[in-house]
């Protein structure tokens, strides 16, 4: 059976717990005040056959770019995030995407699946969920 295809644009218009989360991170107070205020953009280029996929995160402050292939480990510099490097591997859980990011924080990783037009994204780091749902652009 063939997966979603995950491309498209996607404005965040929903975000849970997010200040806890980037704690969970060792950002600096400022910071998270800072990435908190922010509304991203996602614009995802995806091509189910090959597996290949670009998630460009933007905001007004900082762009955070991952180009990967699913099911294919990689080094992951999360420098735009929080200033680590990490292994990572995204692989599909049915129709989710879930990404494990082995490093020095425990248990970090995203989730990423698709409702209707709206993308939701679940990002774990040591027992901390924060959430944020995201409406493809017409």
């Amino acid at each position: 059976m063939s997966k979603p295809n995950y491309s498209g644009t996607f404005h965040m218009v929903e975000q849970q717990n997010m200040d806890a989360y980037l704690e969970a991170l060792d950002l600096n107070f400022a910071l998270r005040k800072i990435v908190c205020l922010l509304k991203p953009t996602k614009e995802i280029t995806h091509n189910p056959e090959t597996g290949a996929m670009k998630i460009r995160t933007l905001t007004t402050f900082k762009n955070f770019n991952m180009d990967f292939t699913i099911g294919k480990e990689f080094t992951e510099d999360l420098g735009p995030v929080d200033g680590r490097t990490c292994q990572t591997t995204v692989s599909w859980e049915g129709d989710t995407l879930v990404c494990v990011q082995r490093g020095e924080k425990e248990g970090r990783g995203w989730t990423h699946w698709l409702e209707g037009d709206k993308l939701h994204l679940e990002m774990r780091v040591q027992g901390v969920v924060a959430k944020q749902v995201f409406k493809k652009a017409n």
